[in-house]
């Protein structure tokens, strides 16, 4: 070896040493509001909910990377905003992130990386074992990941652990010869991908995130235009849980490295976003701590070995009193301002277990909240249940209802856009759920 090329390989050793040490050595606490440097992929509602956890406990802007631009976010004054073009490319986010690192470590920094929605959880939690030379990574690693976001594979699990779910069959999308199955269930159904990583890049028409199925026709349509895709997964085709939108359930939790709960947030959906892209994304939850939800996620959690935060999706099924789970995101969820509403920091516990591996008990996650994406208005018009109508206007009277977008410390431009984004749920709910062309949506 020439010896001009020893200086560079001594640099790059000596380099590699002193990043693993920046990452491996728990810092002073005291230190983090001048160490610490949040960067997160993605900018939906729970990147906003990061930001506000991340300034709220140790004061600091966070880095934002964004596929686009999102005023709501980028307009923040706790955020330095990025647009990446191809961000939720691998050959694109991975090496911007690596050199990211390294220069936030080379400025003395401590990086720690998020992601928002499951494609970029996906693609973090893939690369790890290359982030986290550089990141502190909240993510469980990928063979887990990827077996439990699998639905077919949650599904096993349930039956392992004994926790019900709807009655399913799967369709594999890969297979063009393979033929629609129904599994014989009433109509409607539901359809939707076992694998919604995936599907965020499949290209269909009339892509929806969940297919309420009124025909086998009409299911055969939807099969026939992921065989055609680039989605190569199954399509899980399900019985329809009867009930409205109060019936669905949610529940954030944060599991040690012994598989104890450091808290567990529990919520009742009293209405969802109808919009196609958004189906299912939860609208309006209140505080309910439901002990069956609660023991059968941490069966579950359990019995895979699961450390981290993690969000389930259940409905409950009046025809026999049980709670029927969905899945599970690998990751603090859309809606995860629930949490921090309800009084804890999700992002401080994760920087207190990841960072400084400190043990931190059990958080309650007790104070009284409503978190609402949309107005009084569209609760008014949209919400039929008088008891819960009420209860849910009454938070916005006492100040309880909190729209996650809005914080009275952001500035005034960040704030105009969150109220474009608040309001715009009026014309959204009337194409989709009030007007005369949502049928057509249903």
């Amino acid at each position: 070896m020439p010896a001009h090329a020893r200086p560079g390989i001594l640099t790059a050793r000596v380099t590699t040493r002193i990043e693993m040490s920046m990452l491996s050595v728990a810092p002073d606490e005291r230190d983090l509001p001048r160490l610490l440097q949040p960067v997160i992929v993605g900018s939906d509602f729970s990147c906003y909910a990061f930001v506000r956890c991340f300034q709220e406990a140790y004061g600091v802007r966070s880095i934002v990377l964004g596929s686009a631009d999102v005023k709501s976010v980028s307009r923040s004054r706790f955020v330095d905003y990025r647009v990446v073009s191809d961000l939720d490319q691998a050959d694109t986010m991975v090496p911007l992130l690596m050199d990211m690192g390294e220069r936030l470590i080379n400025e003395g920094k401590i990086p720690f990386l998020v992601g928002c929605g499951d494609h970029y959880a996906r693609l973090i939690s893939e690369h790890k074992a290359t982030l986290q030379q550089r990141f502190h990574v909240p993510y469980i690693d990928f063979d887990l990941l990827d077996e439990i976001t699998q639905k077919e594979n949650f599904y096993k699990i349930c039956d392992e652990v004994g926790i019900p779910y709807p009655r399913t069959v799967f369709l594999d999308c890969a297979d063009p010869a393979a033929t629609v199955d129904d599994g014989g269930f009433d109509y409607p159904l539901i359809a939707k991908p076992s694998n919604s990583a995936a599907y965020h890049y499949a290209e269909i028409p009339n892509k929806k995130k969940v297919f309420l199925v009124h025909d086998r026709d009409e299911l055969a349509s939807i099969f026939e235009s992921l065989q055609a895709s680039t989605y190569d997964r199954s399509l899980i085709v399900q019985e329809f849980v009867p009930g409205d939108d109060t019936q669905i359930r949610i529940l954030s939790a944060y599991t040690d490295a012994q598989g104890d709960p450091v808290f567990m947030c529990g919520g009742r959906v009293i209405l969802e976003d109808h919009a196609p892209g958004a189906i299912g994304n939860p609208a309006i939850i209140i505080p309910e701590r439901n002990r069956k939800v609660m023991e059968d996620a941490l069966c579950f959690m359990r019995h895979v070995g699961y450390h981290g935060m993690a969000n389930f999706d259940v409905k409950f099924d009046e025809r026999d009193g049980s709670y029927r789970f969905f899945e599970i995101n690998t990751r603090p969820g859309r809606s995860s301002a629930f949490v921090r509403q309800a009084g804890v920091n999700f992002a401080k516990v994760m920087v207190d277990d990841l960072v400084l591996g400190k043990s931190q008990g059990r958080l309650d996650a007790d104070e009284p909240f409503v978190y609402t994406t949309v107005p009084p208005y569209v609760v008014r018009r949209s919400v039929a249940d008088e008891a819960l109508r009420r209860q849910v206007l009454d938070a916005f009277r006492d100040g309880t209802a909190a729209f996650p977008l809005y914080w009275n410390r952001d500035g005034a431009s960040q704030h105009f856009w969150a109220s474009l984004t608040y309001y715009h749920q009026i014309s959204k709910f009337k194409k989709y759920v009030w007007g005369p062309e949502a049928k057509n949506y249903a």
